[in-house]
Formats: C-alpha cells, sequence, structure tokens
C-alpha cells in the first residue's frame, strides 16, 4: 500500500506544516562530523553561507522576507531534548557507541548562532558565523526551509485540483521508482534528500513508504528524526566541510601543511571511526588528487568511497584501478554515488558495474522532490575559518572546493589558484550542476 497518509492531509501538511521539526531533523553526518570537531578542532569559527546555482529563480522575489524570518527563527530557538540524545546515545556501529558522553554533553547546550539576512539583485544572502559545531548545524535546516517556502508559494498561487495533481504526480512517480527497484534485487540505496526536499511532510511520506514497501533494499535514511520516527537506520559520514575547513586553517602554514590536510583528516577519521563510517568522500580537491593521496594501508583498511562530482562512470573506473593496483580486489569495496542521481541513471550504473565492485546509491533531490515543480540548486557552504588560538591576529582565511565539476569549484581565484598548484589539480570538465 503506497498510501501511508491521506492526500488530503498530506497536502494540507505540505501547504502549512511545519517546515523543521526537531533538532534530529537533520543529516546524520552532521552529528558525526560534528563530534568529529569538537574533537580534533575544537577552537576553530568559521563563516557560512548560502549559494543559489539556480541563479534564474529570483527567490527573494519568490519567497516573502517575513516568512523566511519567522521560519529561521522558529529553527535557531530548537533545542536538542534528552529523547534526542537518548537515541544518539543508542546509535552504534559494531556494537560500540558511536558517540561520546562529552560529545553528548556539548549537544545538550548547543545553541544555533544568530543568521544575517540581506536581499542582493532578487536573492536572499544568508550567512551564519560563529564556532564550527554549532554553527554547522545551521546548513540543512536553513537549506530545507528556503525549498520548502519556494515551493509553498508556488503551490499556493494554485487551485486545489492543481494542487492534488502535483501530489498525485509525486505519488505515481514514487510507485514507479518501486515497481523498477524491485526488478534489481540486490540494488539498494539510501535517501540523501532532506537538504532539498519538497517539503518535510513529503520526505516523511516517501520514507515511511520505502520502508514499508522496499525493507531489504531501502537501507536507510540520512534524515535522524526519520530513521527514528520510522524505524530505518540513520545514515551518513562526512562531507566536503571536513577537508575544506582543515585545509583553509593549514594553509596559513605554508603550501607543505595545505596538501597534507586532506590525509590528515583520512587519519583523524579513521582515529575516531575505524572501520564503520570509513567511506571517502573523493572530490573535495579533485578525485584524480584522491587516488594519488590515499595510502596502500588506507585503501586496504577503508571500506569504500563516495562520487559526488564529475562523470560517475568515468569515477568507477578510477576507483576500480585504483583498488587493483594496490592487490585489492574491487569486489571487496563499496562505491557510493550521491550526484544527483534519478532512475534511470541509478539503473545504468548499477548494470555498467555488475560482477565489478560493489555499489550503493544516495538518492538525494531527485527522491523527495519529484512532484512535478523544477527543484532548484542551493547550497550552504562553509566560505571562512578562523583559529584564534593559534593566530594572534585572529584573521578570517577562505576556504576552497576544487570539485571534479568546475562549476562547483568555490573560493576567490587567487585562492582556487593556490590550490590548483598545490593539489596539482589539471582537470577541465565543466556541466550544469545537478541538484
Amino acid at each position: 500500500m503506497l498510501m501511508s497518509f491521506a492526500p488530503r492531509s498530506l497536502m494540507d501538511e505540505v501547504l502549512d506544516g511545519p517546515i523543521v521539526g526537531g533538532m534530529l531533523d537533520d543529516d546524520f553526518y552532521k552529528d558525526t562530523m560534528g563530534q568529529y570537531s569538537h574533537r580534533f578542532w575544537p577552537g576553530v569559527d568559521i563563516i557560512s553561507g548560502m549559494t543559489n546555482r539556480s541563479k534564474m529563480e529570483r527567490l527573494a522575489e519568490i519567497i516573502r522576507e517575513r516568512d523566511l524570518i519567522d521560519e529561521l527563527d522558529a529553527a535557531q530557538a530548537r533545542r536538542f531534548t534528552k529523547t534526542d540524545l537518548h537515541y544518539l546515545r543508542g546509535t552504534n556501529e559494531y556494537g560500540e557507541r558511536m558517540f561520546a558522553e562529552s560529545y553528548l554533553l556539548e549537544l545538550e547546550k548547543l545553541v544555533l548562532p544568530k543568521y544575517d539576512l540581506s536581499v542582493k539583485d532578487g536573492q536572499y544572502d544568508l550567512r551564519f558565523m560563529g564556532a564550527w559545531l554549532p554553527t554547522s548545524r545551521w546548513e540543512i535546516p536553513a537549506l530545507a526551509i528556503v525549498n520548502e517556502l519556494r515551493n509553498r508559494a508556488i503551490l499556493k498561487k494554485m487551485s486545489r485540483s492543481e494542487r492534488d495533481e502535483i501530489l498525485a504526480t509525486g505519488i505515481l512517480r514514487l510507485r514507479e521508482k518501486i515497481k523498477t527497484i524491485r526488478k534489481y534485487p540486490g540494488l539498494t540505496f539510501t535517501d540523501f534528500g532532506t537538504r532539498r526536499r519538497f517539503a518535510r511532510a513529503w520526505q516523511r511520506y516517501v520514507v515511511k513508504t520505502l520502508a514499508e514497501e522496499l525493507p531489504g533494499q531501502f537501507l536507510g535514511t540520512s534524515n535522524t528524526e526519520a530513521a527514528k520516527d520510522f524505524g530505518v537506520l540513520p545514515m551518513g559520514t562526512n562531507a566536503h566541510e571536513l577537508f575544506m575547513v582543515v585545509a583553509a586553517i593549514l594553509s596559513a602554514r605554508g603550501d607543505y601543511p595545505l596538501h597534507g590536510s586532506h590525509n590528515r583528516v583520512l587519519r583523524e577519521w579513521w582515529e575516531l571511526y575505524g572501520y564503520g563510517l570509513s567511506i571517502a568522500l573523493t572530490d573535495t580537491f579533485g578525485s584524480d588528487f584522491f587516488f594519488r593521496d590515499m595510502t596502500a594501508t588506507q585503501a586496504a583498511e577503508w571500506k569504500g568511497l563516495r562520487h559526488d562530482s564529475g562523470d560517475p562512470m568515468e569515477f568507477a573506473e578510477k576507483a576500480i584501478a585504483f583498488f587493483q593496483k594496490h592487490g585489492l580486489n574491487p569486489l571487496d569495496k563499496l562505491l557510493i554515488f550521491s550526484d544527483g542521481l534519478d532512475m534511470n541513471m541509478i539503473i545504468k550504473l548499477w548494470e555498467q558495474l555488475e560482477g565489478r565492485i560493489k555499489r550503493t546509491f544516495g538518492w538525494g533531490t531527485l527522491l523527495t522532490n519529484d512532484l512535478g515543480i523544477k527543484p532548484i540548486s542551493i547550497v550552504i557552504k562553509v566560505i571562512m575559518v578562523r583559529l584564534d588560538w593559534h593566530y594572534s591576529s585572529g584573521e578570517w582565511i577562505g576556504t576552497v572546493k576544487l570539485s571534479d565539476n568546475e562549476d562547483k569549484h568555490m573560493g576567490t581565484t587567487e585562492n582556487i589558484t593556490r590550490y590548483r598548484h598545490v593539489f596539482d589539480y589539471t582537470r577541465h570538465f565543466r556541466e550544469e550542476c545537478r541538484v
């Protein structure tokens, strides 16, 4: 049965329900990364900011500023509850507790810092500044708020029958996805769609439905609250943020420490989580550099790799060659694909890599935001960092990302040029960012 909610009540929730839930209505990797920052880099401050890659969508002309402020204020007022902490305390990997009590105590007193909101050329300039751990927690709820307010504004201009058609389209497309996935019994996937979901109520409907309909193939969700509420696993490891922040900090010490920053994060992550969360994100400074930088020992120890930009088949071929070069059987390793996936791409990768390497899929926007209204591509990234106890002046240092897709590069022209040299980045591939 695919109708876990009646369509009318579901649309009512989409139009008027809470956009953000409690503090667990977040991606699980915000906690795995949060514990990393708390453990290894407690003195770091960051500034993060929102970028709308869908530049033709003038969000400040679509979303009322008062509505955005009200939702951001409501998100900022949230706190971790004892129930939230009890759930996190119970998460484990291979029988060992994932989160230390010292980290959970930090969460108990965590307060999201104030935000700064302005309008520039029809777009919202939304920024957050403060200590790394609490400031990082703004990313997912803020993106969810902007996405859902934009979708609500579009829906509220429609008639009731038009809105019902949107919901029916979403349900039909979800049904077709389920039918297709059932044809491939070994294919597994995870919901990665919180940040660009159509609406909180819709993501919860999708997760609940998938948990009921595909229990052996739907591995879980990145949304911690939905995982808790629907009895599936919370899924996630880390994001570009870790590598970008640590690289920026170490860049002030020279090119050699900057070059070594990437492997330092890998080593510290392994020290903290070991095999259980050993999925390496490969494209913060280009995957070509990653395959040069990851050592033979790390290649043998780590569970697998995550692809998040560039041509996925090209990446898969490089990953297979990388493991073979180190005398490892690729069938013992796992690739997670997570860049703008749709059903066709998932099936193509599944079939073409059959018998060559293990693979699974982190399915984002086109799982939780596929109802006939074209999604937008917005991101919130760390753009500046500082480490007060190291720098007497406490100056801010810009971050850089060198994606396998040059359209996803981040940083000033000067910093990107430096990083290209340090990480020997020579790729020239550009495509429109997939949602």
